[in-house]
């Protein structure tokens, strides 16, 4: 019974021990193997630009991101495809690459990008590989409206954010040095931050002086003194010019004054003239009438008296000075009516 019963126990112990040695046998074998090498490569600063010949997509990713830890099966798996799908799959630790993360001006974990021949685009949907493999099959990144001008990453702008980027992901890593390596507290770091960047400012303005004091050449004194003798004469010469071109213009104020003075006498006396000779043109007739009256009154003298009346007048018309022209026709008119009534008076 004994025996019996020692039989079964100790092939099981056999079987169990036969298994454990398959187990720990094959577990050597994996560990032998060498590790599955990954399709994604890796982009740095200094390989960064294979991806402006050809068609990438890239990955922006941290170490300690959750969310990038869970795409990673899925970025494995379609960079496996990506011979297929003709098409280079890349990777960028933000925490390495701090430059590389301002030139794509990447805020948010995971970023996706799709390049295709240097032209970028922000692919945001999910990292699954379905979604990876028809955004590139079914060419939805063409209804994507590009990264072009400055928020290009190739462009000038972006150059200098991946500087400032650079900078500040070195001024970190030297402070994790500080804090974590060395043990120094975190406000002394920080005080030394702060020394550091106004020593910078002040050697950095020092720098700016020196150059423009080596690019401007002062002017020697002599020539200085004469620019400025120069400078003053010249302000003379203007302020007389200028008082010059005052004094023409009151001149001529006072010349048009003085004509407009003169026309307006000349009008008046012109406007007199011609209400004298009004006047004269109106006595003229009136004259004449009681003229006539008087003659029809008067007997009418012999012929040889008037004869001699007549010349006597003449006489003294010529011994006159010479009237206007209004009272010469005024005469003129009275004398041939006055001889008319000569003539008519015999014929009576």
């Amino acid at each position: 019974m004994a025996g019996g019963r020692r039989g079964p126990l100790f092939a099981a112990l056999l079987a169990a021990w036969v298994v454990a040695v398959a187990e720990a046998e094959a577990d050597l074998e994996q560990a032998a193997l060498p590790p599955e090498r990954s399709l994604v490569r890796p982009m740095t600063a200094s390989n960064w630009t294979l991806v402006m010949e050809g068609e990438w997509m890239l990955k922006f990713y941290a170490p300690w991101c959750p969310s990038c830890q869970q795409t990673d099966s899925e970025w494995e798996t379609f960079a496996k495809n990506g011979e297929i799908l003709q098409i280079s799959v890349g990777k960028v630790d933000v925490i390495q690459e701090p430059g590389l993360s301002g030139r794509f001006f990447v805020t948010t974990l995971p970023a996706f990008f799709h390049a295709k021949d240097g032209i970028f685009r922000r692919y945001r949907g999910p990292g699954v590989y379905e979604d990876l493999q028809n955004y590139i099959l079914e060419k939805k990144w063409q209804s994507v409206e590009p990264l072009t001008g400055w928020k290009s990453p190739a462009s000038l702008t972006m150059s200098g954010m991946a500087g400032l980027f650079s900078i500040s992901g070195k001024i970190w890593h030297l402070h994790n040095y500080f804090t974590v390596t060395l043990g120094v507290p975190a406000w002394c770091s920080y005080f030394f931050f702060v020394i550091a960047t106004l020593i910078f400012g002040l050697l950095m303005g020092l720098v700016l002086v020196v150059i423009s004091e080596c690019f401007y050449l002062p002017l020697p004194r002599n020539l200085s003194e004469h620019s400025e003798q120069n400078l003053r004469s010249e302000e003379v010469h203007l302020t007389e010019q200028l008082q010059d071109v005052e004094e023409e213009k009151d001149d001529s104020n006072e010349e048009e004054n003085k004509d407009s003075l003169v026309d307006d006498e000349d009008e008046k006396e012109d406007l007199g003239y011609e209400e004298e000779a009004e006047e004269e043109e109106e006595d003229g007739p009136a004259a004449g009438g009681d003229e006539e009256k008087s003659d029809a009154r008067d007997p009418e003298p012999p012929r040889e008296a008037r004869e001699d009346e007549g010349s006597s007048e003449i006489g003294d018309d010529s011994l006159e000075q010479p009237r206007p022209a209004g009272t010469e026709a005024l005469g003129d008119s009275l004398r041939q009516r006055r001889s008319q009534h000569a003539d008519k008076g015999p014929s009576a």
